[in-house]
């Protein structure tokens, strides 16, 4: 089944300002923050890739208007710089709505291979990353007063087993237990908190460091036979970060065709 035609802006968001991490590149991240232009947000876009974050600020700065789009490196296993992109939004802007966070780094390794190392960066990243700035953004959001929503990138890994992915699938897991919670507290203040749990989304980056093989069996597992376009994770990051998804927080909805 080939990918369905790509569906344009309805603004959405307009008026809105977002945060987005590890925006630069082919990937979710970087659909995303095509897809809240298109919708009529501002972004401030961040990732640990300085050059491809210039490079991505200024082509989507040519097409949607400097005004609407800025960026700032932001490592988010660092505080400093998580503080520093949350700091930047606010003074880019004078507010903040929504913040989406993107950033994770997944790896293969069978348990009893795996290093120390190997899972502690990926958790890092992943959860640790995502607690960092859920943590920066309900903050910012809180002392604003204004409500807000934030959308964390989970994965249906989080679920279910996948041999070598032992420490992405906890990572992801742990997303999804932060999310529910950080949703109850957020709650108090207005701020909507849920994520997306992707199955296959395809990525420059991800062909590198996954096997043919492994993409293989992994697509085969999706009904439609094929796997998702990050602008289908968009749509649906854009629906949580709208009004229509307005009674909806603490949910974890996956975006996936997966049979098993």
């Amino acid at each position: 089944m080939s990918a369905p035609q790509y569906i344009p802006g309805h603004q959405l968001l307009t008026g809105r300002t977002a945060v987005i991490t590890a925006a630069a590149g082919a990937g979710i991240g970087g659909a995303t923050a095509r897809k809240f232009l298109e919708e009529g947000a501002r972004i401030v876009i961040g990732d640990a890739h300085a050059r491809r974050l210039k490079e991505t600020e200024q082509a989507l700065a040519e097409e949607f208007g400097a005004a609407n789009v800025t960026s700032l490196p932001c490592d988010v296993t660092d505080e400093t710089q998580v503080q520093a992109l949350f700091a930047h939004a606010e003074q880019a802007h004078g507010s903040l709505d929504i913040v989406v966070n993107n950033a994770g780094l997944g790896g293969t390794a069978e348990l009893t291979e795996m290093t120390d190392t190997q899972w502690s960066k990926v958790l890092d990243v992943t959860l640790n990353g995502t607690f960092r700035c859920t943590r920066a953004a309900l903050r910012s959001l809180r002392s604003a007063g204004r409500g807000g929503v934030v959308v964390n990138n989970a994965s249906v890994v989080g679920w279910r087993a996948q041999t070598g992915q032992a420490h992405y699938a906890a990572a992801k897991a742990g997303v999804m237990a932060l999310t529910r919670c950080a949703a109850v507290e957020a709650a108090a203040y207005g701020v909507r908190v849920n994520a997306v749990a992707p199955s296959l989304a395809m990525h420059p980056h991800l062909v590198k460091v996954t096997s043919a093989e492994l993409l293989d069996e992994l697509t085969g597992k999706e009904a439609f036979g094929r796997y998702a376009e990050p602008w289908e994770i968009a749509n649906v990051i854009v629906f949580l970060a709208s009004g229509y998804s307005s009674y909806m927080t603490g949910e974890v909805v996956p975006v996936s065709s997966q049979r098993a």
